[in-house]
């Protein structure tokens, strides 16, 4: 016997047609480059994005084209986001920080038709326009009077949408359908496409806005400092519409300390979020300048693990509480979400760092459980690690057109290639990548602790930890530092802030000393170029 419900697709126009009914009124902020500060209604948003999806209707477009977008955070993305995907078409927003190999492989790959890029990234497509065959048409994200002289034909935003109506009827499909594609960013081979449904989509979302997940409401004004290009701002751009939380935009000024302060400030913003790199600019610019994030109530930090110093600034400089959280490009991102349970509000400050700086517990949606090399599940006991792997309606079943070639899927579960424990209340922490992981006289290092550990010394930016060739233990860990500007420190220094913190056998054979280290086009630590960089390094005796 089945269930006497309607049957309505979840579709992402569902979204927009809600919030046009009962949040009109709420705002979306931007940056962008020809307008410091826009401001306007998600009424007029989806007006907006109906004109573009009568623009793309013009176009003579089949419903699943892809097209593509290469674009900051702002209003522009935003309607772009749902007058691609309420039309039938696919969303493929581009990294715009990706090298041109890639992404040239990365449009012939999706064979997008057309593109919006912003005009900053304009010359970029200048130089690969020859190599990339499937591309008719190319928007320009600005107005008329801000169009760069370009030798692409292209036409702006604003012409290209402003002869069209506003009066749009979304259409009804299977909500199957695919909506939106995302590319890994590719640390090893090509990049690998992830095409999310709109079901998925819509799931994902309603789940990201329960209480012990991102917990949005009306009263909330989000700033997603995670990009728009970027595994779906981490679902942002569809939770704030769905209970009219109001939206700011930071546009190109991601990485500006000063420039998130302000706009953190000016407009009473209470949850943020982003990586950790961000985080680190905006608590050196408050630091430096004495001041404080009065207004802000949460963040939220993934894409890299969260050093228990990070967690300590928020906390005792602004009275913020950070909940990390963790997931991947192939899970739409969402998987763990960190908020402390009851039992936990009797610890000290200190006792509660300790679970902070964990990945989180599991949400709603996703199963996860961890095994071993021969595909045995491990207790979740805290202490035993294994590959973690995952499965859950918004987590990926394949790669786009490269079904069952990846490896990564086995007997319906996602490998997600990190190495994990879960301890018994459900708190899952990564050790490791598995390509990572340092296997040391037969035992396993985690390189994640011990970055974290080294950037809580005061004069430490950014840490990295890799594992180097050593004759008798196969391989011990390097520790490779970036001082912070103004400061000085010396590997005793470190080794000896190091101890007791960490296990002794874990304690680096070496420290060394860089300007910078290598970032992926999302703001990882490239330790694949760090091995190479160091394949042939002599630990000293």
């Amino acid at each position: 016997m089945q269930g006497l419900m309607m049957d309505r697709p979840l579709l992402i126009s569902s979204i927009a047609e809600h919030a046009e009914t009962f949040h009109p009124e709420s705002e979306i902020v931007s940056v962008t480059a020809d307008n410091p500060r826009h401001r306007y209604t998600y009424k007029a948003c989806f007006s907006r994005a109906k004109q573009l999806a009568n623009a793309l209707s013009a176009l003579g477009l089949q419903q699943g084209d892809r097209l593509a977008t290469l674009a900051w955070n702002d209003y522009r993305h935003m309607e772009a986001y749902y007058g691609i995907s309420g039309a039938g078409y696919v969303c493929h927003t581009i990294n715009p920080r990706l090298f041109p190999e890639q992404l040239i492989y990365i449009i012939n790959h999706a064979e997008d038709r057309v593109l919006f890029v912003d005009p900053m990234f304009l010359p970029l497509i200048e130089k690969i326009q020859s190599e990339v065959s499937s591309l008719e048409h190319i928007v320009v994200m600005c107005g008329p009077e801000s169009l760069p002289e370009n030798t692409l034909g292209a036409v702006d935003y604003e012409t290209f949408i402003g002869a069209h109506s506003a009066e749009y009827t979304w259409p009804d499909f299977d909500e199957r359908s695919a909506a939106a594609l995302c590319y890994t960013s590719g640390t090893t081979g090509n990049p690998k496409g992830v095409l999310y449904s709109h079901r998925s989509t819509v799931l994902h979302a309603i789940t990201g806005l329960m209480p012990d997940v991102l917990n949005i409401s009306r009263a909330d004004a989000i700033l997603p400092v995670v990009p728009l290009f970027h595994v779906n701002a981490w679902g942002i751009p569809y939770c704030a519409p769905m209970v009219g939380a109001k939206l700011v935009m930071p546009g190109p000024k991601m990485g500006d300390g000063e420039a998130l302060y302000e706009l953190l400030d000016s407009e009473a913003v209470s949850l943020a979020l982003g990586v950790p790199t961000v985080w680190l600019a905006l608590l050196d610019y408050t630091a430096r300048n004495n001041l404080k994030l009065d207004k802000l109530q949460r963040t939220v930090v993934g894409g890299a693990a969260v050093p228990a110093s990070m967690v300590e600034q928020f906390r005792d400089d602004h009275d913020v509480v950070l909940h990390q959280g963790w997931g991947m490009t192939e899970m739409s991102p969402l998987g763990t979400l960190n908020k402390l349970l009851p039992k936990h509000e009797s610890l000290s400050d200190e006792e509660k760092v300790k679970i902070q700086i964990k990945a989180g517990r599991g949400i709603y949606g996703v199963e996860m459980k961890i095994v071993d090399d021969d595909g045995n599940e491990q207790p979740r006991d805290g202490v035993a690690y294994g590959a973690l792997m995952v499965r859950g309606p918004w987590i990926c079943s394949d790669y786009y057109k490269l079904e069952g070639s990846a490896g990564t899927h086995v007997d319906g579960w996602f490998h997600t290639g990190d190495v994990a424990t879960i301890d018994p209340d459900g708190f899952m922490a990564i050790t490791d990548r598995t390509k990572d992981v340092i296997k040391s006289g037969g035992e396993w290092i985690s390189s994640i602790d011990l970055e974290n550990t080294a950037v809580g010394h005061p004069a430490v930016a950014e840490a990295a930890v890799i594992g180097v060739a050593h004759p008798k233990w196969t391989e011990r860990p390097l520790l490779i530092v970036v001082v912070k500007e103004g400061e000085q420190t010396n590997k005793d220094e470190i080794l000896a802030y190091l101890d007791g913190k960490i296990a002794k056998w874990w304690t680096p054979d070496d420290v060394v000393f860089v300007d910078e280290l290598p970032h992926t086009a999302t703001g990882k630590i490239k330790k694949t170029t760090l091995r190479e960089q160091f394949a042939d390094y002599q630990l000293p005796a």
